[in-house]
């Protein structure tokens, strides 16, 4: 109704339009101001009807007109009269008005025809015009988003996920708001999200890629970075030796001097590579394409999830670097394994710093800092038990070089390595032990090859040659005309040349430690200690300990050691050369080589004594004493001439020795001779003894005693060594002379004759005689003599076991 009610006013309105148009034209008509032709167009451009209205409007007018000329002639009427009379006249030009008039209007409707047909065509064409104006401006609207849209399909297709992402945001904010309306607006803004998480899921894909492709690259990475620090820390190296070649002659010392001229050429060679170096100088960006990490860094920013994508990024680094720190079983086998080992962790951590410095909180200092305190304790961890198995120096050696360039690579990247350098002083030790068992094995052949002889020299060219690799000095000996003996051995030289060898190998780990050149002396004291006072001493004692070194191979283990201990000062100026330190210095340690080669001698000694007497006891063994004899043979056994023999040419040998050397070693042999000799008198399975078995017994003490009077070494005072057989003497006195009244009157008296005999001993070699003679004479009871004899024995048994006996219940 509303709809109607509008439409009826509307009408109303044009009715009214029409109504005011019309008397307008009459009144333009009647006013004749303008031409008729215009007026009746203006009429006529209207509606189709408008003729009809017209005249009907016309015809009203003219009514109007009619009554107005009606009342004009009422009011008028002469005049009106005599207008009738005028419109009489006027009529027939009216008619033929009118006849032109609807001639006209034929003519004007025919013409019209055509006008509104071709005004229907016009309205047509505007209509259409204005729904092209309409469309073009909403395509105008949507172009836009269309081209947006196109270029953000263009975008996913080129992988440029960030622009893309850009994009949307565009599409999102600026240009789909004004398009909203349309259809395809709607499906667009359902794809966006879609395709949000399409490129989430694409950079995420791209990140794992990324971080399976730095798993693979870090060894290769880490290997560029330790060769670059290695590089340049060669560098440094030479071109501190050139600034101070007085401490670089003093590392050489002894070895193959570095002359100033080569030290310049090394410097310029290393300067050289340097330069070629710094022109190929790869980083890990070179190495490693890390727009992965950027793009999905900044995608997940964009949507507001880069607190995800940082955990998600540090979640998977920490179980890369626990693979990356978990060794090889095989690792410790070769240097390969640890560079390699070496080489994926540096690369691990370069990686992890360059994500530092080019991205903003991706990876944070705390967190790197973190991370790299628990790989280091891991690294450490690793390190403590695979180098625990390598046994061979060289390796450990190449072990340590790496772990300083590991450390110098990754302290260049501002993590701190202190406690690798620690564990490099628990290497050292380590390192020191294997040098050890080393050069344990290399006096062990030296010792097995040396012949354990003076060390002949022809001419004087040898005798410079001996003495450039031993400090020997012996004036007298330099007297003496070629060819001559230098008192020791071959092995003494060789022996002297390992332990300066043994310095250079322990100075080759204390480098590069950043250790002071104090620090790095008293190392090499320690280490030098340990060789001599455990690993040479060790040898020297095994070697005097073997079963084939006889007495001359020990007299000549004494006088090596001897000049060994002289030469311990040389080895101290040695080191104090080579890491150019004072002796005075408050701190400086001393070597012990002195107290070990002191030792080693006493064993030797010790050794030579118990040598000495397992002869006398191998002679002991083959005498063969009759000793139920009645008389003597009188001359002493062969075994004991022998024996007297082989201890002359022995003693012989000894005079090379010490004199307190010789002196003790003789005086223990008499001694043990004696004991032996004594022991075999008294021996439990000895049942009886004949007085012409000690006769002859009595002329074996007498070599023994003519022997030591003899001075076989020379030094001592007086009867000095024939006191050694003064038990026996007694003893063989007190038996052969049968002077049991003065024994018994004199026992107990500092004055008497046979103060060394025991009563136990004078007991037990009576009872052994008394048995003899009872069986050897078996009509002694029937001879006075005999008879006497018995009781004479019998009392002195008695007495004896008296002063036994007393004796015992003394003690």
């Amino acid at each position: 109704m509303a709809r109607k009610s509008k439409s009826n006013l509307s009408e109303l309105y044009i009715e009214e339009n029409k109504d005011q148009i019309y008397e307008n034209a009459l009144a333009e008509i009647q006013s004749f101001q303008l031409p008729l032709g215009t007026t009746l167009r203006s009429v006529y451009d209207d509606q189709p009807n408008a003729h009809q209205r017209f005249m009907e409007k016309l015809d009203a007018c003219i009514r109007n007109h009619d009554r107005e000329i009606e009342k004009m002639c009422n009011f008028h009427h002469q005049g009106f009269v005599d207008a009738i009379t005028e419109l009489l006249k006027v009529r027939a030009g009216a008619e033929k008005l009118k006849v032109q008039v609807t001639d006209t209007n034929r003519r004007l409707q025919d013409a019209g025809k055509e006008v509104i047909s071709q005004t229907e065509e016009i309205i047509r064409c505007r209509i259409q015009q204005r729904n092209i104006t309409t469309v073009v401006e909403k395509l105008q609207l949507c172009l836009p988003v269309l081209e947006m849209y196109s270029k953000l399909k263009e975008q996913m297709k080129v992988k440029r996920y960030y622009s893309a992402l850009k994009t949307m945001e565009q599409l999102e904010n600026l240009y789909l708001p004004r398009v909203s309306q349309y259809r395809f607006c709607q499906i667009m803004i359902e794809n966006l999200p879609k395709l949000r998480e399409e490129i989430k899921e694409i950079s995420m894909s791209d990140l794992k890629d990324f971080l399976e492709s730095i798993r693979k690259h870090s060894d290769r990475i880490g290997e560029t970075a330790m060769k670059q620090a290695q590089q340049q820390k060669t560098f440094s190296t030479a071109l501190q030796k050139q600034n101070n070649v007085n401490y670089s002659r003093n590392v050489h010392l002894g070895r193959s001097r570095i002359l100033e001229s080569k030290n310049e050429m090394t410097l310029k060679r290393t300067l050289e590579e340097d330069d070629e170096y710094e022109e190929e100088v790869l980083t890990a960006q070179d190495l490693v394409d890390f727009s992965p990490v950027y793009r999905c860094l900044h995608i997940y920013s964009v949507l507001g999830d880069g607190e995800i994508f940082e955990n998600y990024y540090r979640k998977q680094r920490r179980k890369q670097a626990r693979l990356v720190l978990q060794p090889q079983s095989s690792m410790h086998e070769t240097v390969e394994g640890y560079r390699r080992y070496f080489s994926q962790i540096v690369g691990f951590f370069v990686v992890e710093d360059h994500i530092l410095h080019v991205t903003q909180g991706l990876v944070t200092r705390t967190y790197t800092d973190e991370l790299w305190n628990m790989a280091l304790s891991k690294i450490i961890a690793v390190l403590r038990t695979h180098s625990s198995y390598c046994s061979d120096p060289d390796l450990v050696l190449e072990l340590k070089n790496l772990i300083v360039v590991f450390a110098d690579t990754l302290q260049g990247y501002g993590f701190p390595v202190n406690r690798l350098f620690d564990l490099l002083f628990e290497i050292r030790d380590q390192y020191n032990e294997t040098l050890l068992k080393k050069w344990s094995g290399l006096f062990r052949d030296i010792f097995e090859a040396d012949n354990y002889s003076p060390i002949p020299v022809a001419n004087e060219e040898e005798y410079k040659i001996i003495i450039s690799k031993f400090p020997f000095q012996d004036p007298e000996l330099d007297k003496q005309s070629f060819p001559k003996k230098l008192p020791m051995s071959q092995s003494v030289p060789q022996i002297y040349i390992q332990v300066k060898e043994f310095i250079y190998a322990s100075l080759k780990f204390s480098e590069s430690l950043h250790r002071s050149s104090t620090e790095i002396d008293d190392m090499l004291r320690k280490s030098t200690n340990l060789l001599l006072t455990r690993t040479l001493s060790s040898c020297l004692q095994n070697l005097i300990k073997k079963p084939h070194i006889g007495l001359t191979e020990l007299v000549q283990i004494i006088i090596n050691t001897t000049h060994l201990e002289q030469a311990c000062k040389y080895l101290e100026d040695f080191i104090s050369n080579i890491t150019n330190i004072s002796q005075v210095t408050v701190h400086t340690a001393r070597l012990y080589g002195l107290s070990t080669f002191k030792d080693a001698r006493h064993a030797a000694e010790g050794e030579i004594y118990t040598k000495l007497n397992q002869k006398i006891d191998e002679f002991i063994q083959i005498a063969d004493y009759d000793w139920t004899m009645s008389e003597s043979d009188g001359r002493a056994s062969g075994y004991l001439m022998d024996l007297i023999n082989f201890l002359r040419s022995t003693f012989q040998v000894f005079t090379h020795l010490p004199g307190k050397v010789a002196q003790t070693a003789c005086m223990s042999a008499c001694q043990h001779l004696s004991t032996s000799l004594m022991q075999m008198l008294l021996d439990s399975e000895l049942k009886q003894i004949s007085m012409g078995a000690i006769q002859q017994f009595n002329l074996d003490v007498i070599q023994c005693e003519l022997f030591a009077s003899s001075e076989p070494v020379p030094g001592f005072q007086g009867d000095t060594l024939q006191l050694a057989f003064i038990d026996l003497r007694q003893l063989l006195d007190l038996f052969m002379v049968w002077d049991w009244s003065t024994y018994l009157a004199d026992y107990g008296q500092a004055t008497s004759k046979y103060l060394r005999v025991n009563p136990s001993t004078a007991l037990t070699l009576l009872e052994k005689m008394r048995d003899s003679s009872k069986k050897n004479n078996i009509f002694a009871p029937f001879r006075k003599n005999d008879r006497d004899k018995q009781k004479l024995i019998e009392t002195v048994v008695k007495q004896l076991r008296s002063l036994v006996n007393g004796m015992s219940q003394h003690t």
